[in-house]
């Protein structure tokens, strides 16, 4: 059985693959993105899909559900007013107006928890309509 670490406030646990993804996508550089689902008989947080390093931020916005929650990381890499490469880690909190009243207080109280696991997470958004998480929106944050 894979290793699981517990967030403290709402009982939910991290599987060992969901940090080892997240390891991977910030040393590595092997996934541009990860989406996370909460498994809510079991209470495990896993790993719903991944993105290689060839896809982009419009193959995340397409793996995301329109009736159901999830979290989401994506490694944004860009360049800087002097030439430089930079990368930063967004956390995407996704929670569209069509889920469920359940799924949305889960994912709610149990984001900070997950946000203190995966040390490393530069900025944070909250969506509820693809237009909250727009491409736009993420470039503005870098700025």
């Amino acid at each position: 059985m894979a290793m699981a670490f517990k967030m403290a406030i709402t009982g939910m646990c991290l599987t060992e693959e969901c940090k080892k993804s997240f390891m991977e996508m910030k040393w590595n550089k092997v996934h541009r993105y990860i989406v996370f689902k909460i498994d809510e008989s079991s209470k495990l947080l896993t790993v719903d899909k991944v993105g290689g390093p060839a896809e982009g931020y419009d193959d995340l916005t397409a793996a995301l559900p329109h009736d159901d929650c999830r979290y989401a990381l994506f490694d944004f890499d860009f360049l800087t007013v002097d030439n430089c490469r930079k990368s930063k880690i967004f956390f995407i909190a996704w929670a569209p107006s069509g889920s469920r009243i359940r799924a949305k207080m889960l994912y709610a109280t149990s984001k900070d928890g997950l946000r203190r696991a995966l040390d490393g997470i530069h900025y944070e958004v909250q969506a509820t309509d693809p237009t909250e998480m727009g491409f736009d929106v993420i470039k503005d944050r870098v700025k």
